[in-house]
């Protein structure tokens, strides 16, 4: 530790082990870590929001700064990602919503007409998200030795909230809207593809390393939809953000199908679930790093199967340098966090064994 005009600044020597991998360089372990790491299935997480909803912790820089923080110190992962939601950039531009327990986001002033897309503001970040801003530079000045990832939601899957209305099983609304009404989608694309450059530009600036955007929900569309409606927004949403010089990762759920499109993006690392192994990802032709992508329900599986499958995956991952380690998607908060904790020692001793051993 050292002191700096009173603050207790760590010295420790910053891993970057996540950075390499997703260079494609040859790193000395796998690196980890998880999506939705932070909160859901910890205890200290569970007992702040008895007292605090979502939004009032990432209002709070300090609060949500040692949430962001808490997986890092208890499960050794080789990177924190900033707790917040991917909608909360969303009132900067003038979209009423709010997180309902249970249920998700819910939006009073739906998209309906190419009228209501005209209306939506300009981000600023410094302005409209302050509070992200200084949580981020609390992690990466004072706290983290490892890297910060920073995320934003991709523009259909945040359209598909904007226009359902909330959450959604078939986006039948979304994707109707989609192909009826082109003009406004396409205006609506543009919108949120400024709010996004601007929101990521502004938290690397503050200090993250990492990018992941998450498309969570564009596995619903078909290949030939989203070339057309999705793939030219994300060229330049993606084309914009390689400019901060970072590693950047698309991720999305059920969206195996899209993985050779996105390789095409601009992008450093293609995210996994646990639909497509890493092998056939390689068949496939996608040269880039990967990340993923053991399925979330095996966590709680018995030790020797979830022992099985993180060790295949970790050696599928092996075969081409470039492979972050995560689940198919996130933690659900049935976890154990010990299991979370033993599945981190194990990824980084058995791939540091296997690397060892192929040198």
């Amino acid at each position: 530790m050292n002191y700096i005009e009173g603050k207790e600044i760590f010295m420790t020597t910053f891993n970057d082990t996540l950075l390499r991998a997703a260079r494609g360089e040859r790193t000395q372990h796998t690196p980890v870590w998880y999506m939705r790491q932070a909160g859901r299935s910890q205890p200290e997480y569970r007992a702040i929001k008895e007292k605090y909803s979502l939004e009032e912790i990432t209002h709070r820089p300090e609060l949500c700064a040692y949430v962001t923080k808490l997986p890092v110190d208890n499960y050794n992962v080789d990177a924190a990602i900033l707790y917040k939601d991917i909608v909360t950039p969303l009132p900067g531009i003038g979209i009423d919503v709010k997180i309902k327990a249970g249920v998700g986001p819910v939006i009073s002033n739906p998209i309906r007409t190419v009228a209501d897309v005209e209306k939506l503001g300009e981000f600023n970040a410094k302005e409209h998200t302050p509070f992200v801003l200084e949580t981020i530079k609390l992690l990466t000045e004072e706290q983290l030795n490892v890297p910060l990832i920073c995320f934003a939601g991709a523009p259909f899957t945040l359209a598909s909230y904007m226009i359902e209305g909330g959450p959604s099983k078939n986006y039948n609304k979304t994707k109707s809207f989609m192909v009826s009404e082109p003009q406004a989608w396409f205006a609506l694309m543009d919108k949120l593809a400024d709010m996004i450059i601007a929101d990521v530009s502004a938290q690397v600036e503050a200090g993250a390393k990492a990018i992941q955007v998450f498309d969570s929900w564009v596995g619903a569309l078909s290949v030939e939809d989203y070339r057309v409606f999705i793939k030219p927004v994300m060229t330049r949403i993606f084309g914009e953000l390689k400019k901060e010089n970072v590693p950047i990762i698309q991720f999305g759920v059920g969206a195996s199908h899209l993985v050779k499109e996105w390789h095409d993006l601009p992008i450093d690392v293609v995210g996994l679930d646990w639909r497509l192994p890493i092998k056939e990802a390689r068949a496939k032709g996608i040269t880039k790093p990967v990340q993923g992508n053991l399925d979330p329900s095996l966590l709680l599986a018995d030790w020797s199967v979830i022992e099985k499958r993180t060790k295949d995956i970790i050696d599928q991952g092996l075969e081409v340098p470039g492979h972050i380690f995560n689940l198919g998607h996130g933690v659900f908060p049935e976890v154990d966090p010990d299991v979370l904790k033993r599945l981190t020692t194990l990824i980084h001793e058995y791939s540091a064994q296997q690397i060892q051993a192929r040198s």
